[in-house]
């Protein structure tokens, strides 16, 4: 991933505005550290941090038309790049970069097309001859971006917040699957699929279509020049995600460059579910399998450092990208630049645990859809900004425009958790891959039950943030809590001590409002809360939250989740491990 940042109408052009737009930009660096550039036209300026996974050698920003009348600085990957090429016949391209499309499209199809990218992107787009720009983000999500505006006018498009917030009299967060153009002066949503009005489709479920788009998302997502590898937790989607490339990896333009041997990442407390299932995997397929090894006390020395970088107060995005964080920094320094992850397959299947006592079909699939449309705020985010910390970019194919398409197009009713029928938590899914002729995966991992990634890294990790919160926030600053933070009131000790982090980095209002919030179990939406009435008192985002569903659900007699050996003892170890 790279960072962008875009300052448009400024009303001052000097060396010193030049020079500030600098600054701000590098703030943005970790995101791309491989090469920087700024454009200024007039009182415009667009200024770009590259990660270079696609064409190395050419592809810096910002990037032009044939006659420099427009330019882009964008950040993401346009999968069919090459594909779009041959429909601009006429064009002259200078890079081999995918994303220098952009700026060739615009002139043949003018805002008409977005829809054409298959990809992941958030772009600004300047048409020097009249000082026009258009910025979008793609259909999810998966790229972050906001806007802001200035006192005098201007308009600020950043990649994360840092890059806007102090410059800014308001931000928020740009919207996913919208445009937003100079001459309309608004947001307008660019991505209609027919699951966003959340209309209940009726397709039949055919396993083999739905593993057919599974295939071909990732397939397109081998299109790197650099080395990469998959994360691999070991639960259903990302040992999906890793079966499927290396069912497939032979032939493509990444195994010629770099082998036809996946490498796998893992991380976890010592002992955890996902160290071990992860091994299983990796055994079954024959990556060369990386595990790495924290304790509580690493993640919590990282906690403000993961806040900064992730800019939420969330509880379930911040206890899930502290892991993410700290193996990101130890891929990055294997030498690997791009990975291959699992996010969103519960979003589109109602992986979460939760889902079990959806009352029917139709609030079964609203749920899915307002999962999905809140994705950008919660996973992908995580998955997005806890990689990019260290320069790594994060890929996801369950995210695939067409394989949404596929996916929220079948019958909610076969997505339906029927446990008479012997259909877990997206046992669609597990059935499209069920394969006795030629196994993707072992059973016993085909079906394994859901782990949230802050669960499954070891539970311990959660209890042990719990634990920190309560040394840091007492019962008397919760007292107050809703006079201090009267937006989005933390309920927990927890919560206070994240938001009191979250708040030192970003003091604004705009920034506190650009945090989701409302009641949540297991990761549900608030309108999910109400399917079981005993969720309303035990309000927790962790999947062991979902009373009656769990193997390791919380019994609130107990005086403690895990027995004493495997809770804060963890803290003696140092140093974060790596084994190979």
């Amino acid at each position: 991933m790279c960072g962008i940042l875009a300052v448009l109408g400024c009303s001052d052009d000097s060396r010193a505005k030049r020079a500030r737009v600098l600054e701000l930009s590098r703030r943005l660096k970790h995101r791309g550290p491989d090469w920087s550039g700024l454009y200024q036209h007039g009182d415009c300026f667009l200024a770009h941090q590259r990660l270079a996974i696609v064409d190395p050698a050419s592809g810096d920003q910002p990037l032009y038309n044939e006659d420099e009348t427009i330019v882009v600085t964008a950040n993401g990957e346009i999968y069919n790049h090459e594909e779009l090429r041959k429909r601009l016949p006429g064009h002259r391209f200078r890079t081999g970069s995918d994303c220098e499309v952009i700026a060739h499209l615009v002139r043949e199809y003018g805002e008409g097309f977005m829809d054409m990218l298959d990809g992941i992107f958030s772009f600004v787009l300047l048409d020097t001859r009249d000082g026009s720009f258009i910025a979008a983000r793609d259909a999810i999500g998966i790229t972050p971006l906001y806007i802001g505006w200035g006192l005098e006018g201007s308009v600020w498009i950043s990649s994360e917040m840092k890059g806007l917030n102090d410059e800014c009299k308001r931000f928020e967060v740009f919207p996913p699957g919208h445009m937003y153009t100079s001459k309309g002066g608004s947001h307008e949503r660019w991505y209609k699929p027919p699951w966003y009005v959340e209309a209940i489709p009726s397709a039949p479920y055919d396993p083999l279509v739905l593993r057919e788009a599974f295939e071909k998302a990732v397939i397109k997502r081998l299109m790197t020049d650099v080395p990469f590898g998959v994360l691999l937790s070991g639960g259903l989607d990302s040992s999906l995600v890793a079966a499927v490339i290396c069912r497939h990896m032979a032939g493509t333009r990444a195994a010629e460059q770099w082998g036809t041997q996946l490498h796998s990442f893992c991380v976890g407390l010592e002992g955890s579910p996902d160290l071990k299932a992860a091994k299983d995997v990796a055994d079954h397929l024959g990556t060369v399998h990386h595990e790495f090894h924290f304790t509580v006390q690493d993640g919590i020395d990282a906690i403000e450092d993961v806040i900064y970088h992730t800019e939420t107060y969330d509880v379930t995005t911040i206890r899930a990208s502290t892991p993410m964080f700290l193996m990101s920094r130890k891929i990055k320094a294997m030498g690997v630049k791009m990975v291959i992850s699992g996010e969103g397959s519960d979003e589109l299947f109602g992986g979460y645990l939760y889902f079990h006592k959806a009352p029917n079909k139709e609030e079964f699939h609203r749920e899915t859809c307002r999962k999905i449309k809140a994705l950008h705020q919660y996973d992908c985010l995580r998955a997005n900004k806890a990689t990019s910390a260290w320069g790594v970019e994060a890929r996801v194919p369950f995210l695939d425009k067409g394989f949404i398409d596929v996916a929220m197009g079948i019958d909610p009713e076969w997505k339906m958790i029927k446990p008479d029928l012997g259909r877990i938590e997206k046992w669609v899914l597990r059935k499209a891959f069920d394969d006795e002729a030629k196994p993707y995966l072992p059973k016993h991992i085909l079906y394994r039950q859901k782990e949230q990634f802050s669960d499954g890294v070891g539970y311990s990790w959660i209890d042990g943030l719990k634990a920190h919160a309560a040394e840091h926030v007492s019962d008397k600053m919760m007292q107050h809590a809703e006079h201090v933070y009267p937006y989005n009131t933390p309920a927990t000790k927890e919560a206070y001590y994240y938001r009191m982090i979250f708040e030192s980095f970003f003091p604004q209002n705009s920034a506190r409002l650009t945090v989701p919030g409302g009641p949540s179990v297991a990761c549900s939406t608030a309108k999910a809360v109400e399917w079981d009435a005993r969720w309303s008192k035990n309000v927790d985002p962790s999947g062991r939250a979902a009373v009656g569903v769990h193997a390791s659900a919380y019994d609130p007699t107990a005086p403690s989740l895990l027995d004493a050996k495997h809770r804060m003892t963890e803290v003696k170890a140092s140093g974060l491990t790596v084994s190979t």
